[in-house]
């Protein structure tokens, strides 16, 4: 530790409150010479030690704190001690007989701040998205395989993010054997094949898991559409189901072939799927316009804003597809909505539909409400981890 970042004058409430975040406007000035990502020593106005975290100068998030403690060392002990920690928790989540693909750490909910690991069979995916996590990529790559049964370590930190840590997009291989050129994952009695070089995310949405199982308990007999449907997670459950029939729409022919494998790779490719190309907002126009309609629809949209600056915008965008999916859906229809975008809270999100719902003149019920999977946990004093809110909603009229 080479530093000390001293805090202005009653600017330190949020981290006596546990927040891992301090934004450059808290912070009075930086002692000594620190590069990005070292740890620096967290005091108030006064001097009272707060904690310790990894220094970023160009992020507006200038210290992520690792922990609050005066004596804790920030060293390879401590981040085998986190990711153990974080590996027996999965241990008691995930059930292995239902799936061999999860999140082994979710950064600041985990407290190790910026350092995501997917895992797919052996397959380990991870992002460090952080001036801290990067700082620390050695130590934390030998210690992933270390407490996990992962067999090769392969990495996706191409996510905005990174920009405004003031660090370059990251991919490839960093660790163990090979990666396999075709990896299958099992979920919920079904099987996936995950594109983690070139797929969304870490290759899979598994924050949908038990979203996804969800859906096939509503959908027997129904006609659904599936929007932005990537590589074909809900259309699978929904044939499950037992639906009639499922219209499936994204913009990516790569996502859309993975799905039409994953289809086949389950037996369920036949006349009773539909898989279009194209940009869901016109594909929906399209449809209004050829007056079809559905009994459920599912809206899982990428996200529609990466930072606090793009929520109007991206609120916008949320209305507009809802309002458009709303007067596609017949009487007593469900929509599934869904919002991954960290800037838009719940409530806010609620309000959007329900301002949707105002303009498409159509009344609407919530009957569920849905987040993220367990082995995506949300530390109570991080709620910016909830990111993934989703809404089952019953039209009226």
């Amino acid at each position: 530790m080479t530093g000390v970042l001293i805090l202005k004058p009653g600017r330190e409430k949020s981290v006596r409150q546990g927040h891992p975040w301090i934004f450059s406007g808290a912070v009075e000035r930086v002692v000594g010479k620190v590069a990005p990502g070292e740890t620096v020593e967290i005091k108030t106005a006064a001097g009272e030690i707060l904690g310790r975290g990894a220094y970023s100068p160009t992020s507006q998030i200038s210290a992520r704190m690792w922990t609050r403690t005066s004596d804790e060392i920030i060293d390879e002990g401590f981040f085998f001690y986190k990711l153990t920690q974080a590996s027996k928790l999965r241990k008691s989540l995930v059930d292995l007989k239902d799936t061999n693909a999860y999140r082994l750490v979710h950064a600041e909910s985990d407290d190790l701040p910026g350092v995501i690991v997917d895992v797919y069979d052996e397959v380990g995916v991870v992002q460090l998205l952080s001036a801290g996590a990067e700082y620390w990529r050695e130590t934390l790559t030998e210690l992933i395989l270390k407490v996990s049964e992962i067999k090769s370590l392969y990495e996706r930190s191409d996510v905005e993010v990174r920009k405004l840590e003031g660090l370059p997009f990251r991919t490839g291989q960093i660790a163990g054997k090979p990666v396999p050129d075709q990896i299958i994952i099992n979920e919920n009695g079904f099987q996936y094949i995950v594109d983690i070089v070139n797929g969304h995310k870490t290759g899979f949405y598994l924050d949908q898991r038990s979203n996804r199982l969800q859906v096939r308990s509503f959908v027997e007999g129904k006609v659904v559409l599936d929007c932005f449907c990537y590589t074909g997670g809900f259309s699978i459950n929904a044939l499950a189901g037992k639906a009639r029939s499922i219209t499936a729409v994204d913009d990516s022919g790569d996502a859309l072939r993975v799905a039409d494998q994953n289809l086949r790779l389950n037996s369920f490719r036949d006349d009773s799927i539909t898989l279009i190309k194209g940009d869901v907002f016109q594909e929906l126009r399209s449809f209004r316009d050829r007056a079809l309609s559905f009994n459920v629809i599912i809206l899982d949209p990428p996200k529609f804003a990466q930072t606090k600056a793009q929520v109007g915008r991206a609120a916008r965008g949320y209305k507009d597809i809802n309002l458009l999916a709303m007067k596609l859906l017949r009487e007593a229809g469900t929509l599934v909505t869904f919002s991954c975008s960290g800037g838009i809270t719940d409530d806010l999100f609620q309000k959007i539909v329900f301002s949707a719902a105002l303009d498409a003149g159509i009344q609407m019920q919530i009957i569920g409400y849905l987040h993220q999977a367990s082995d995506h946990p949300v530390a109570l004093n991080f709620p910016e981890g909830s990111y993934l809110k989703g809404l089952i909603l019953r039209r009226m009229n």
